[in-house]
C-alpha cells in the first residue's frame, strides 16, 4: 500500500495562454481536510524567472517537486551554458512525477507556464501525463472554473481581458468550493517581463453567494 505523505490542501489554479503571454493565477488559501490552515499562501512559484508553477495536492510533495525544478533547471543551465525551455523543465518534471509513480507517487497536480521563444503552458497530473494547453484548471474548484475558461476564452483576448478571466475562473470556484477563497494571486509572464499582483476576494463578494 503507497504511503501519502502530508496533508491534501485543496485550491483551484488556472492557467491562459495568448499570443505574446501567459497568466497563471490561484487561490490564496490553504487547507487541511476541512480546515483552513492559512488564508494567505503563494500557490504561484517562480521555477526560473521565465518560468512559474501553479500547484495542488499535498503540500509536501508540492513543495519538495518545486525544489526539485528550480534545482533541476539551474543545473541544465550551469551544464550547457543555455537557458533550459520551459518545454524542458516541464518533461523532467513529468519524467519524475512517472518514476516515483510505482513506489511512493506524488499526489499533485501541476500547471507550468512561461515565455521562452514563445508562450507555453503546459499540464502534468500526477501519473506524469503531460499536455501542452491553451487554457487549463486543477484543484478541488477545476470543475467550476474550467467553464467559465471554456465559455469565454479567446487566445486573441487582450492581456487586461485576460487576466480579469482567470481571476474570475477562480472567483466562480469561490461562489460553490468550500476549500477556495481569501484572494487570487494572478501571475503574467511574457517577452518584456513578470509581474506578479494580488486581487483580495471582498466578504461582500462571498457573502453574497452563500
Amino acid at each position: 500500500m503507497h504511503r501519502y505523505r502530508g496533508v491534501e490542501s485543496k485550491t483551484t489554479t488556472v492557467g491562459i495562454k495568448l499570443r505574446d503571454h501567459v497568466i497563471l493565477a490561484a487561490d490564496k488559501r490553504a487547507t487541511a481536510g476541512v480546515y483552513v490552515a492559512h488564508k494567505y499562501v503563494d500557490k504561484v512559484v517562480f521555477i526560473k524567472d521565465y518560468a512559474a508553477m501553479t500547484m495542488s495536492g499535498l503540500v509536501a510533495d508540492a513543495q519538495y517537486l518545486t525544489e526539485v525544478a528550480k534545482y533541476v533547471s539551474s543545473d541544465m543551465e550551469l551544464s550547457t551554458g543555455v537557458k533550459p525551455s520551459v518545454g524542458s523543465i516541464a518533461s523532467y518534471i513529468s519524467l519524475l512525477l512517472s518514476i516515483y509513480l510505482r513506489y511512493i507517487p506524488f499526489v499533485v497536480q501541476v500547471v507550468l507556464g512561461g515565455y521562452d521563444s514563445a508562450p507555453r503552458l503546459y499540464y502534468i497530473d500526477m501519473l506524469g501525463t503531460l499536455s501542452e494547453e491553451d487554457y487549463v484548471a486543477t484543484g478541488s474548484g477545476s470543475p467550476i472554473a474550467i467553464g467559465v475558461l471554456e465559455q469565454h476564452y479567446d487566445r486573441s483576448m487582450e492581456l487586461g481581458e485576460a487576466k480579469k478571466l482567470a481571476v474570475n475562473a477562480v472567483k466562480s470556484a469561490v461562489e460553490r468550493d468550500a476549500w477556495t477563497g481569501t484572494g487570487v494571486d494572478v501571475v503574467t509572464i511574457g517577452s518584456k517581463g513578470v509581474a506578479k499582483e494580488t486581487v483580495l476576494i471582498s466578504k461582500a463578494h462571498t457573502a453574497k453567494h452563500q
